[in-house]
């Protein structure tokens, strides 16, 4: 099977996001071949270069999202019509609550993709005066909502900017059926909404590709996260429509959804996405390393705090300070380790400043007696320092790992502290009680005291904190592993492949469409018999070699159904087989005798005056006419080959119709091999 693994500022790149998971789904799944379809977001990642690839990548195509090229395309009058009509439709849909624009906002879509695979130019177009225009006319429509009927001229050249960026995807030359491009995989799997899985909706479009999407964060929240602060709330409304709506298509036109944790699930199904097509996968991680720190014997220091993540405003170590003060009022020997490192940007940097003068504040240097070197119980490391060379050093520090975030998808950290075997005490944000599952301790986030009192009973009771870990432990390695990450997109890229095959049709040498190039028995669930599974055929007349046996038919003769067995005059067959008057020993005769009376002609299968029925001549290499030998067919029947075509194949020729010639009595099933479609093909579909 080749997949196509579509990714947004991560794989194969040696920085951004869901690059590991992606790194060990792709090892794990050996058995498949890989094409990766991957955009990038800065000139710097794309500098970084990108990891070591395993051998089942055969191609990658990438493009950049940060950056676009003009591609001299003008449009005339008619292109610009029909832009103005696309454009016109998704701004609507954009500034339309409810579910009544999702039509809208597909249609205009796919029709600005269909344009730009036609004619091209839609990057310039999308930042021209006149997608300004046509988005300010929705903002100004009746059903706009508030926020963005308040937009300015700015906010819509800002927004219509943003837009642009999102949708440059739809000029990128990926789309097409030779190899290389998306038409030619057997199935589409996106590493997370919105941009990255738009290549994959316009490949479901075009050829029909079954589109899987896997969201461990969902990219909607985060740009919710994203644009607080930095634009204008009108501009905020209209960007939260445009994803909104293409979150909504693109759960809408997914084959199956994958959501890291039932966190990210809700706001699945709160964006639209059905109940039926979602299918919880928990990311896998590398527990080999933390197994020497989680099946050590020796106890931790049951006094002492961990935090381990990136340093930034919502991991809250405010409040974690805070707590850690209400500790030490009843914990005098207790200490906490800081470790990480700030996240990037200058605003991660300045709350680590400010973290570090708020422990200085709250903690100052103490020391056993006037002669000695002060300490501060709050200490701020980071990993691959002499004290901390790794990251399993850093949860073997203490016997209690604290989590104090405000806001979390899924706690990577934490599951890290349950492969080493270590109690946690958490707050309720994101995922953190499904991963914990019963075995930490929960609090309420902005509560330092519920955090402090938390901390308290595990410091206070280490054999609690043991078994807690152990618990903790087995719970990983049961659910968040890679073996069972991969096993799990195993299955459901067999599933999907099984159900949602792509048809594709062969072509010629010339590169078009050649007709019935595969029969409909290709179609047929199951497979074809092979040649040793087939049951052994039955002796028959020399022109039927390669056919299959057709039951009711025995040597030289036809049966037909509802026909008495027996000679032509009714009389049924001797015991030992032999027909009526005719000597054992005496050897059959290729044809049956000929009933016709003398002075008129009987058609084959009509009432005798005995009761029987006439017998059906045998088939021989030559057509016999159905009246018997030498006689004429009778008018409107087919069945003997028309003057001027007896060069013809009797196989070839059409069947009689119903009023002229004998044929089976309708209602009778007849079995797919004895179907004149099905009769007589190989495996390799000839006959």
């Amino acid at each position: 099977m080749r997949i196509g693994l579509l990714t947004e500022g991560g794989y194969p790149y040696v920085t951004g996001e869901a690059r590991l998971w992606c790194d060990r789904l792709v090892r794990g799944l050996d058995s498949h071949e890989f094409d990766i379809f991957a955009l990038s977001r800065s000139a710097h990642q794309e500098e970084q270069g990108w990891i070591q690839l395993p051998p089942q990548v055969h191609r990658v195509r990438t493009a950049p999202l940060w950056t676009t090229e003009d591609d001299g395309v003008v449009y005339g009058r008619r292109a610009r019509r029909r832009f103005a009509g696309h454009w016109g439709e998704l701004a609507a849909a954009v500034c339309t609550e409810g579910s009544a624009g999702a039509d809208r906002f597909a249609a205009g879509l796919y029709g600005l993709a269909e344009l730009e695979r036609e004619e091209g130019g839609l990057a310039v177009a999308l930042r021209s005066e006149a997608a300004a225009g046509a988005l300010e006319k929705a903002c100004r429509a009746p059903s706009a909502p508030r926020a963005a009927r308040q937009a300015r001229v700015a906010d819509l050249l800002t927004v219509t900017g943003l837009i642009e960026r999102s949708l440059r995807s739809l000029s990128l030359d990926w789309y097409e059926e030779e190899e290389g491009g998306l038409g030619a995989v057997d199935l589409c799997h996106a590493t997370a909404g919105g941009a990255a899985a738009l290549p994959g909706l316009l490949a479901r479009h075009f050829f029909g590709v079954p589109l899987l999407v896997t969201e461990y964060g969902v990219r909607l929240r985060a740009h919710y996260l994203g644009a607080a602060g930095t634009l204008s709330a009108p501009a905020r409304a209209l960007l939260a429509g445009f994803h909104g709506r293409l979150a909504e298509e693109v759960y809408r036109q997914a084959t199956l959804i994958t959501p890291g944790n039932t966190h990210a699930r809700r706001w699945q199904e709160r964006c639209g996405a059905e109940r039926a097509k979602l299918r919880t996968v928990y990311p896998g991680m590398e527990a080999g390393r933390f197994a020497e720190v989680g099946e050590s014997t020796e106890p931790a220091d049951p006094e002492t705090l961990v935090w381990v993540g990136r340093i930034e405003p919502s991991k809250d170590l405010i409040a974690l300070l805070h707590a850690f003060a209400e500790i030490r009022k009843e914990e005098p020997e207790a200490r906490l380790r800081i470790i990480g490192a700030p996240a990037d940007g200058p605003e991660a940097a300045t709350y680590l400043a400010h973290c570090t003068a708020l422990a200085a504040q709250l903690f100052p240097d103490e020391a056993d007696g006037v002669h000695s070197v002060g300490d501060n119980p709050v200490s701020f490391e980071e990993i691959g320092g002499p004290e901390v060379p790794d990251l399993a050093e850093a949860y073997a520090a203490g016997g209690v790992v604290v989590l104090s975030s405000v806001v979390e998808g899924f706690p990577i950290s934490l599951v890290e502290a349950m492969f080493c075997g270590r109690a946690t005490v958490s707050t309720d944000v994101g995922a953190v009680v499904e991963v914990i599952g019963g075995t930490g301790l929960v609090v309420p986030p902005r509560n330092p005291r519920a955090l402090a009192d938390a901390c308290l009973a595990l410091l206070r009771d280490p054999d609690r904190s043991a078994r807690l870990g152990a618990a903790a432990r087995a719970r990983a390695l049961e659910l968040f592993t890679v073996d069972q990450n991969v096993r799990a997109f195993h299955s459901i890229y067999l599933d999907i492949l099984a159900h949602h095959p792509v048809h594709r049709a062969p072509l010629t040498d010339m590169g078009t469409v050649q007709p019935f190039a595969n029969p409909a028995e290709v179609f047929v669930p199951g497979g074809w018999p092979t040649t040793a599974e087939r049951p052994p055929r039955e002796a028959g007349p020399s022109w039927a070699e390669g056919r299959e046996a057709v039951p009711g038919r025995a040597e030289g003769r036809e049966a037909v159904p509802g026909r008495a067995e027996g000679n032509g005059d009714g009389a049924p067959p001797e015991a030992d087989g032999t027909a009526p008057g005719r000597a054992p020993d005496e050897p059959p005769s290729d044809t049956a005798p000929d009933p016709t009376p003398p002075g008129g002609t009987t058609p084959a299968g009509a009432l005798t005056p005995s009761g029987g029925h006439v017998a059906v001549p045998a088939r021989s290499q030559e057509p016999i006419p159905a009246g018997g030998q030498g006689a004429e067919p009778p008018e409107g029947c087919r069945g003997g080959a028309p003057q001027g075509d007896l060069g013809r194949s009797p196989r070839k020729q059409n069947p009689p119709p119903r009023g002229g010639c004998s044929s089976p009595p309708r209602g009778e099933e007849q079995p797919l091999a004895d179907h004149p479609v099905g009769a007589g093909l190989t495996t390799d579909g000839e006959r």
